[in-house]
């Protein structure tokens, strides 16, 4: 059996850390054992479902290199013949262990570096390892969208340099779980919420939407990025008079069944999404769709059958296309439906893992 050591942050169990999660789950299939090292002190470990070794290696700073060594010496002693990475942050050290041991390097790009915070001083600063350490030197590149291939070319990249791996999740129902609403519509959203997921735009939407007389609330499953932004959105819930329409359930594990009480799923993400895997989790529960035209997303729901797409940052927009499936002027049961063959279809873990590792057994054999 083959060994890959992934070198992740660790900080937070959001998207990029479900999907290095359910690689770890499902690369033994293909003849691939993960291991982690983090970054950071973090809920990786506490959240993930993968019983692999990690080990915690914290950078005392950004541009802390002087764990290199350490992690080069745990990569040796456990024979790991693959680095993958997954940020900026891993990227630098990941680059400089494979190096040392000349190992071949795996990044995977999960978002669009230069917009994926809300700081532009940190976008440029990961911009810049990217363009000038990171895609240089990575043996192979994954990127999870043709969105973000797109990106990888107009940062210089040759398209024989990264492979476009959609992300997937596991099927979780053989049948749609939607049912028609009894008395109220259940919007639903799950996030890391932080300002560009757009919980702003959601909130003011609800609003719309009861004050021309709809039957719904909001159940929101997640955490807060940051106590300070926390307190602005329940802030603003007050102010828009929601108390008692905004249900905030915390952070769960088990996101699926959270979702089975949601007639709508929505992400009015503003920007910064590779291919989001809570709108693909959203589809293999079976439930209709309504999120922003950011990145991925229109790839993920490519027509109307399958769900809505909505301007980012747009009340109005996403208020529209919430009432027309209310409303019952979009069939949300058939939608429902569309969108779970969907995923089944073209966006399992078992396709995801079998494309990293054809790219695993690839590079192995580039460099022999």
């Amino acid at each position: 059996m083959n060994r890959v050591l992934h070198i992740i942050n660790g900080e937070f169990f959001a998207g990029a850390e479900r999907v290095q999660d359910l690689l770890a789950l499902r690369l033994p299939e293909f003849g691939y054992t993960c291991g982690f090292v983090s970054l950071k002190d973090g809920v990786f470990d506490e959240h993930r479902r993968s019983t692999t070794s990690l080990d915690v290696i914290p950078m005392r700073s950004r541009f802390d290199l002087s764990i290199v060594g350490r992690i080069a010496s745990l990569a040796k002693s456990d024979g790991y013949q693959i680095i993958h990475t997954h940020t900026p942050r891993s990227a630098l050290i990941g680059r400089m262990v494979a190096r040392k041991l000349g190992l071949p390097l795996v990044h995977h790009v999960h978002s669009p570096t230069q917009r994926d915070t809300e700081s532009k001083l940190r976008n440029l600063a990961n911009a810049f390892v990217e363009d000038h350490l990171v895609l240089p030197s990575a043996t192979h590149l994954v990127a999870v969208s043709s969105s973000l291939g797109a990106y990888l070319v107009a940062r210089g990249v040759n398209r024989n340099r990264f492979t476009v791996v959609p992300n997937g999740v596991p099927v979780v129902r053989e049948e749609p779980a939607w049912r028609p609403p009894v008395h109220e519509w259940v919007i639903g959203t799950v996030a890391l919420f932080r300002p560009r997921k757009g919980i702003e735009i959601l909130l003011h939407s609800l609003r719309e939407l009861l004050d021309q007389g709809l039957n719904v609330r909001l159940k929101a499953v997640g955490t807060f990025e940051t106590p300070l932004y926390e307190a602005s959105i329940k802030a603003l819930v007050k102010e828009l008079g929601l108390t008692d329409k905004v249900h905030w359930t915390g952070f769960s594990s088990e996101v699926h069944r959270e979702m089975e009480s949601m007639h709508v799923f929505v992400l009015p993400s503003l920007f910064g999404e590779g291919l989001p895997m809570v709108v693909i989790e959203a589809m293999s529960v079976g439930i209709p769709v309504v999120a922003s035209r950011v990145e991925g997303i229109p790839e993920v729901i490519s027509g109307q059958e399958i769900g809505v797409v909505v301007e980012p940052n747009d009340v109005a927009s996403l208020t529209r296309g919430l009432k027309a499936l209310v409303v019952g002027d979009l069939p949300a049961q058939s939608m429902a439906r569309a969108a779970h063959a969907r995923q089944m279809n073209h966006y399992s873990d078992l396709a995801m893992a079998r494309s990293v590792a054809a790219i695993y057994k690839h590079v192995q054999l580039t460099r022999t």
